[in-house]
């Protein structure tokens, strides 16, 4: 009898663990993900620091919620201080630009799972944009005057793309005086107020609510566009496990199908997050060898 009292309080004991465990946070699996050390998800400054972590923590919040794992969400004030991070392999997943993705995949195995649809769009080119009233009209208009490029040599759209199209329009860098605003928006800025003769951006500045907030977008235009290319890209830690990896991309790619998946993503200015692959970047890495010989 008291064989069988023992037996049966061991299984009571067990069961109520088992439950324990299962109803902490969203399931028994996700409470071993608890114990893990948290994701560090980086977002590059594409808008100033105080935006991005605005956009991006309803998203963040939610990954850590379906995985059952802190997800930390960081960015950086300026490209290069965010680049540090990603050469010292801070980040478990980030968003950056095309060229970072190329360089970080090359050096340090970031591998990427996904990219923005923004719009309804897929694809992002670089640009050239001036005042309308500028009498600027032809690439060789700008030869000699002050063109500002958004955010350092490390923009893909704002600068390596951007500098290519003027190569094309047969305006070759020291032809120009080349300058750098701290972001793309800013430079747009700086073209809106007559403090440049151009600004070299993204072809979606000028929809983006952080530009036309501030400035009238009707008295700028595109001088010239480039080809669309896949959008900006998401990676993850090449050392990540593949399970994790697989995970984090369906999450996020899922956020689509669902009301509150779709709150998430307008928060983020996005209309979907799409899988991808590594060979869809191979033009940037054509237009990187072009502009900067790597």
């Amino acid at each position: 009898m008291r064989a069988h009292i023992s037996k049966y309080l061991v299984f009571v004991t067990l069961f109520l663990t088992l439950m324990s465990g299962f109803n902490h946070n969203i399931g028994w699996i996700n409470t071993a993900y608890a114990s893990d050390e948290p994701l560090i998800m980086g977002i590059f400054p594409r808008r100033n620091a105080t935006a991005t972590i605005k956009l991006f923590k309803p998203m963040a919040k939610y990954l850590s919620l379906q995985l059952g794992r802190n997800v930390e969400l960081q960015t950086s004030k300026n490209f290069d201080s965010f680049w540090e991070g990603v050469t010292e392999q801070r980040y478990d997943i980030v968003h950056f630009n095309q060229y970072h993705y190329i360089l970080s995949n090359k050096k340090h195995q970031y591998q990427v799972i996904l990219k923005n649809s923004e719009r309804g769009k897929s694809t992002i080119a670089g640009s050239i944009i001036v005042r309308k009233d500028s009498g600027i009209n032809t690439v060789a208009d700008l030869r000699g005057k002050r063109i500002v490029f958004g955010g350092g040599e490390k923009a893909m759209q704002s600068y390596i793309v951007a500098t290519y199209l003027l190569k094309q329009g047969g305006l070759q860098p020291g032809e120009y005086i080349e300058d750098f605003a701290k972001n793309p928006p800013n430079a747009v800025f700086s073209a809106y107020y007559k403090q440049a003769a151009a600004a070299g951006a993204g072809d979606i500045l000028l929809d983006l609510g952080v530009v036309t907030k501030r400035i009238d977008t009707n008295k700028l235009k595109y001088l010239v566009r480039g080809e669309p290319l896949p959008h900006l890209p998401w990676a993850v830690k090449g050392t990540m496990d593949g399970n994790l990896k697989k995970q984090i991309q369906d999450i996020l790619s899922s956020l689509s199908e669902t009301p509150e998946g779709l709150r998430i993503l307008k928060h983020a200015n996005l209309s979907g997050l799409e899988k991808v692959a590594d060979h869809e970047y191979d033009d940037h890495r054509e237009i990187v060898k072009s502009v900067l010989d790597e």
